[in-house]
């Protein structure tokens, strides 16, 4: 890759010889303007006023065009020797974090080639040392006639430089947000987050640009004598009048793309869980006192349902009791009428044998 800077990179008094090269390319393609008449090129001549006659690049340099109209002429030498530090130099001022940098103040890429084999070790000592701290370095340079502010990061083995807008060149976003009050409720913010989800993450390498291929192919088209390919019918659009119904058609179309569209009742938006904070103190107390409501109604039925089901078995241990005792009676009675006809069998014997004992008394 050719360089477009060379100079180095200023690392407290180290010294990394460096070449700046372009991290970035562009594919986009390029018109002439043309003569629409029989298609001859338009051309800008560049013509000095004084003389009125056309000049070479080589006769063309710079100048500065004072309030009055005076123009000071500026050389590329006048250029090289400006005071300041960052002249030729990369000079390293701080280390940060990398999310400390606003997106907004990145502007072009570039990557830092170290030149020659003495850059080898120091460039190499910078990367690590980047690597190690997950930090990047805050550097000034200056390139084409202006000093900037960069920011230097490790990408894969090498060093790249994120060229930096100075702070006070990042304008405010005041005055763009809506002044109008907007509520929005939260099952729209639900929809919106299962559109998101639906939608999902994707690899930023399997983006690629559809107008150029589709600019490629008029251009093929009209160089073989067809016809260029038609666009395809817009979407069908219109004022959006409901939110909610264009949230939903969203995730169903997210959903469809993906080839994982749910069929009928299913297809309808399960909301996600609720972000939502505190009730409001009327709001509790309302289901507070509807709770308990409820609460009381449940209680009768569940205490029937208690005492049916205790009385149950009451009655199985009183008629087990019940049955208990009448047999114990029973067989008491019959014990009782046992002995009492024992007895009875027994007083004549004992009678007999008393008359048998006083007559053998008298015979004596």
């Amino acid at each position: 890759m050719r360089s477009i800077w060379n100079g180095a990179i200023s690392f407290g008094l180290v010294s990394i010889p460096i070449k700046l090269v372009n991290a970035t390319e562009s594919h986009s393609i390029a018109f002439r303007q043309i003569h629409t008449e029989d298609n001859g090129r338009i051309r800008y001549r560049k013509v000095c006023e004084l003389e009125d006659r056309e000049v070479t690049q080589a006769e063309i340099g710079k100048g500065y065009e004072d309030a009055d109209g005076t123009i000071i002429p500026i050389t590329d030498e006048d250029l090289s020797h400006l005071p300041i530090p960052t002249a030729r130099t990369i000079d390293i001022v701080a280390f940060v974090p990398a999310e400390r940098i606003d997106p907004l103040q990145m502007g072009s890429a570039y990557y830092l080639a170290a030149s020659g084999a003495p850059a080898a070790k120091p460039y190499t000592l910078l990367r690590e040392a980047l690597k190690r701290s997950n930090k990047a370095a805050i550097a000034k340079f200056a390139l084409r006639g202006r000093e900037r502010l960069g920011m230097l990061r490790v990408v894969g083995e090498a060093i790249a430089m994120h060229g930096l807008l100075w702070p006070d060149e990042v304008r405010a976003p005041e005055g763009l947000a809506p002044d109008t009050d907007v509520t929005i409720r939260d099952k729209e913010l639900d929809l919106a987050d299962a559109l998101m989800d639906t939608l999902g993450e994707v690899d930023l390498a399997d983006l690629h640009d559809e107008y150029q291929e589709a600019l490629e192919q008029v251009i093929a088209a009209k160089a073989s004598g067809e016809a260029p390919p038609q666009a395809p019918e817009p979407a069908a659009g219109g004022k959006v009048l409901d939110l909610m119904a264009a949230l939903e058609n969203s995730v169903r179309a997210a959903r469809e793309s993906r080839g994982a569209a749910p069929s009928g009742d299913e297809a309808e938006v399960r909301p996600l869980p609720r972000r939502r904070a505190a009730p409001k103190e009327t709001g509790g107390k309302k289901s507070t006192s509807t709770a308990k409501k409820t609460a009381a109604a449940k209680k009768p039925a569940a205490a029937r349902k208690s005492t049916s089901r205790s009385t149950e078995p009451t009655k199985k241990t009183v008629g087990k009791s019940t049955t208990a005792k009448s047999t114990a009676v029973k067989s008491t009675t019959a014990a009782n009428s046992t002995a009492r006809s024992s007895a009875k069998s027994a007083a004549p014997e004992k009678k007999t044998a008393a008359k048998r004992t006083a007559a053998r008394k008298r015979s004596a």
